[in-house]
């Protein structure tokens, strides 16, 4: 018999995730109760089914527990998994297209390489998931709690698959994905790709976005207190009445950028703008007086403090 309870424990949630797979419609007591059974067994040839097996045809009621389950490479395309507890999972590589994860909770799970493009993840925690190449292209994020996620490589030793992954493949991808009310405070999302994702009245507060691209998101009255968005793609982006206090703007491209109504906003040194771009109406002469042109209508603002008064066009 299994008697060490570490591993016991690890046993029990590998076949709660295997008689989810099985029977993703039993009811979430009868998966534990199964699953605590088959464990308890482990140890002596099977005699038959355990007694417990019988609840599994039972409609499900209630939220299912899946805590710490492997269901790596799984096809759970559609599937209903609101309230699912899902806390240090392994869902990496598995298939959760068009998923129900409604108020589901993913603490610490690891989703690297999953296919969440479509789901449903409202009000869904997602604290410290890992999010390594992770597809969200057009989720429903609206008031999810994103808080510490990250990305991180699950080979250390193929040293030249991770450089190729970290260019190519890890950036986490949310095309598209609504975002609205989410809280991603401290997010470490370098590079992830935003591209008309809604993150209306986000928390973003010292999130790393470095690299990112945000290119047409809207983010009105989202929180970038102390944000990294040095190097990111904010170009067409609406940022009416978002908090820019503190937020680290080196580099970005603001070409066609709303930041007319931005709050606390200071002049981004080494950012690249247009004549579309909307400035705050402090900045506006600032701006075109430490700016110089660097492309047919492409500028670029100085990283040195001093105007360089013969380089200085009028725009």
């Amino acid at each position: 018999m299994v008697t060490d309870a570490e591993p016991a424990q690890q046993h029990a949630a590998a076949l709660r995730g295997l008689l989810y797979l099985a029977c993703p419609g039993a009811p979430a007591s009868a998966i534990t109760r199964t699953a605590e059974a088959i464990t308890r067994q482990a140890g002596s040839p099977p005699a038959g089914a355990v007694p417990e097996a019988a609840e599994l045809g039972h409609p499900r009621s209630g939220d299912l527990l899946l805590t710490r389950a492997d269901m790596s490479g799984a096809d759970l395309t559609e599937a209903e998994l609101p309230g699912a507890d899902l806390t240090d999972a392994n869902l990496s590589d598995a298939n959760l297209a068009r998923a129900d994860l409604t108020g589901a909770h993913l603490d610490h799970a690891n989703l690297s390489e999953a296919n969440l493009s479509g789901a449903t993840l409202v009000r869904a925690r997602l604290i410290g998931a890992n999010l390594f190449g992770t597809l969200l292209d057009r989720a429903n994020l609206t008031d999810a709690n994103l808080t510490d996620v990250h990305l991180d490589h699950t080979d250390p030793f193929d040293a030249y698959a991770y450089r190729w992954s970290v260019r190519d493949r890890s950036s986490v991808r949310l095309t598209g994905a609504d975002l609205s009310g989410a809280d991603l405070t401290r997010a470490d999302l370098p590079r992830a790709i935003l591209t008309g994702a809604i993150l209306g009245g986000a928390r973003l507060t010292d999130a790393h976005l470095k690299g990112a691209r945000l290119t047409g998101a809207r983010l009105t009255d989202a929180d970038l207190f102390g944000a990294n968005l040095s190097s990111a793609n904010l170009s067409r982006a609406n940022l009416t009445g978002a908090n820019l206090s503190r937020a680290n703007l080196i580099g970005a491209r603001l070409s066609g950028t709303r930041l007319s109504e931005t709050v606390g906003m200071s002049l981004p040194r080494g950012a690249f703008w247009d004549r579309r771009t909307e400035w705050p109406p402090e900045l506006v002469s600032v701006v075109v007086e430490r700016s110089d042109e660097v492309g047919p209508g492409l500028f670029q603002v100085r990283s040195g403090s001093a105007p360089e008064r013969s380089r200085v066009r009028r725009f």
